[in-house]
C-alpha cells in the first residue's frame, strides 16, 4: 500500500508539473500537486515508525497547514515573491534539520552517509539564509548591501574544504565550520543581486530547496523525497537557465558579478530627472490618445504589483476593444521579482491569455504600435541596455518601446528604477508621463473612455 501510494504520488507531481507548463493547464496542474501531496502525505502516516505517535504527527501537520492558510490569507498577490522566498527558507532548513538529527543520533557511518549528511545539510542552509536574504531583499531592507566576490568565493572555498574534511574522516569540528559558513555563504551570495536578477534568484533558491528534499530522501531513504526533489530541482535549475538567456547573461555573471542590483552610491534616485524636461499628460489626455489608437501594447512591471492596477487595466483593455483597438500585453522574462510575476497577477485579474505575449514574441510589433501602456517598468525598458556599455543594465533585452508612436510611462514620482539609474526614454519627444498612483490613472482613463 505504502508503495502504492508513492507511485500515485510521483505521478501526480510529474503531471503537475506538465500542466504547469501552460496557463490552461494550470489549475489542475495545482490539484495534481495537491493530490500528490495527500498521497504522499498518507504513506508516510501509514508506514510511520511505531515508536512515533500517529497523534503527534497529526497535531504538527495541523498547526503547520493553520500557519500556511492564515498566510495565504493575508498575503496579497504582489507580495506572492517574498512569501515564496520564505517558503523555500523553510524547506532548506527542514533538510539541514533532518541532516543534523540523522548525523547526531548515528555520529559515524561510512564514506557515503557522510556525503549525504554532508552535501544534504551544506544545500540546507545555503538554501535557508539565501531565501530569507531574499525574503527582506524583497521587501527592501537591506537594498544597498553589497558583498565582494572575494569574499564569497573564500567562503566557498572554506565550505568545500571543511566538507572534504568531514567526509573524509567524520570530524564534527569540520561539519560544524561548513554548517556555520554555509550559512554566511547564503547571505553573501544574494546581497549583492538587485531586482532586474531576482527571479532568477527565486528559480535559483526553488532548484536549491529541491536538491536539498532530494538529499532528504537520500538520508532517510525515502524514494518519493528522492523523486520530488530531483523534479523540483532540475525544473528550478531549467528555469534558472531559460530566464538567463533571455537576459543575455551567463548565471555566473548575475551570481558572482552584481552587474544590475549595486545600487548607484551617492544618488538622490528620487530626484532623478528633474533637472530635464518632460511632457506630463492628465488622464483625459491619455484616453483621448488610446481611443484613437488602432494598437495598444501594454508593459507592466512591478509598480502594477505595489499599486494592484491589474483589476483596473483589464478593464481598459475591455473599454479599448469595445472601440475596436487591438490590446496586448508584452511580459519581459524578469519583470516583477519572481518568474511569471506578471503574468500571475494579470490571470489573477482574467486577462485573456491569448492577448499576453513574451518579449521575444511582440518585440518587432512595436514599430507598428501607436501607442505603448507602460506601467511601472522601468529598467526593462531602458534604451542604456543596448547604447551603454557602463551602464549596469547592459547587454539586458529590453522591451523595444522607444520604437512605438507614442510611448505612455505610468509613474509614481520620477524616482530611477531597482538599477538606480535614469531612463532617457522618459525625455522622449514620443514619451508622455501620467505620475500618480497606477491603479487610480488607470481608473480614470476608464472613465474617460
Amino acid at each position: 500500500m505504502i508503495n502504492l501510494l508513492y507511485l500515485a504520488a510521483a505521478i501526480c507531481f510529474i503531471l503537475a508539473l506538465k500542466e504547469l507548463s501552460s496557463a490552461d493547464g494550470a489549475r489542475r496542474g495545482n490539484f495534481c500537486g495537491m493530490a500528490g501531496m495527500a498521497a504522499a502525505v498518507s504513506a508516510a502516516c501509514v508506514g510511520q515508525d511505531t515508536n512515533v505517535e500517529l497523534g503527534s504527527i497529526l497535531q504538527t501537520m495541523a498547526v503547520g497547514g493553520a500557519i500556511g492558510v492564515s498566510i495565504a490569507q493575508v498575503v496579497a498577490m504582489k507580495d506572492l515573491p517574498q512569501m515564496i522566498a520564505g517558503f523555500h527558507s523553510l524547506i532548506g532548513l527542514a533538510a539541514a534539520l533532518i541532516s543534523f538529527s540523522v548525523y547526531w543520533a548515528s555520529r559515524g557511518g561510512n564514506l557515503f552517509w557522510l556525503l549525504e549528511i554532508g552535501v544534504g545539510s551544506v544545500i540546507g542552509i545555503v538554501t535557508f539564509s539565501g531565501s530569507i536574504t531574499a525574503f527582506l531583499k524583497l521587501h527592501c531592507s537591506c537594498k544597498e548591501c553589497g558583498v565582494s566576490n572575494k569574499v564569497n568565493f573564500s567562503l566557498l572555498l572554506l565550505v568545500l574544504l571543511a566538507l572534504f574534511c568531514f567526509i573524509r574522516n567524520g570530524s564534527e569540528a569540520a561539519y560544524v565550520i561548513a554548517v556555520f559558513c554555509s550559512f554566511i555563504l547564503g547571505g553573501t551570495l544574494i546581497l549583492p543581486i538587485g531586482g532586474g536578477d531576482m527571479p532568477v534568484i527565486v528559480s535559483m533558491l526553488n532548484s536549491l530547496s529541491g536538491w536539498a528534499a532530494s538529499g532528504i530522501g537520500f538520508t532517510i531513504h525515502n524514494e518519493l523525497l528522492i523523486i520530488t526533489g530531483a523534479l523540483v530541482g532540475a525544473s528550478g535549475t531549467i528555469l534558472s537557465y531559460i530566464m538567463c538567456r533571455s537576459m543575455n547573461r551567463s548565471f555566473r555573471k548575475v551570481l558572482f558579478k552584481p552587474s544590475c542590483g549595486k545600487i548607484l552610491q551617492n544618488v538622490d534616485t528620487t530626484t532623478l530627472g528633474e533637472r530635464k524636461a518632460i511632457k506630463r499628460w492628465a488622464p483625459e489626455d491619455a484616453a483621448f490618445v488610446l481611443k484613437n489608437a488602432t494598437s495598444v501594447i501594454v508593459v507592466p512591471g512591478y509598480g502594477m504589483a505595489t499599486s494592484q492596477a491589474q483589476h483596473a487595466l483589464k478593464e481598459m483593455g475591455e473599454a479599448l476593444k469595445k472601440l475596436n483597438v487591438r490590446v496586448r500585453y508584452a511580459i519581459h522574462p524578469v519583470a516583477g521579482r519572481m518568474p511569471g510575476h506578471m503574468n500571475v497577477l494579470l490571470a489573477e485579474a482574467n486577462v485573456p491569455y491569448e492577448d499576453v505575449f513574451a518579449l521575444e514574441d511582440i518585440n518587432l510589433d512595436f514599430p507598428f504600435c501607436d501607442v505603448a501602456y507602460v506601467i511601472g517598468a522601468n529598467d526593462v525598458t531602458n534604451p542604456a541596455a543596448k547604447k551603454d556599455p557602463t551602464s549596469p543594465i547592459y547587454g539586458m533585452p529590453i522591451v523595444d518601446v522607444e520604437r512605438a508612436k507614442v510611448v505612455l510611462f505610468l509613474k509614481r514620482s520620477m524616482g530611477a528604477g531597482y538599477a538606480g539609474i535614469d531612463n532617457e526614454l522618459f525625455y522622449s519627444p514620443n514619451s508622455m508621463m501620467l505620475l500618480g498612483d497606477a491603479k487610480e490613472t488607470t481608473a480614470a482613463i476608464v472613465k474617460e473612455l
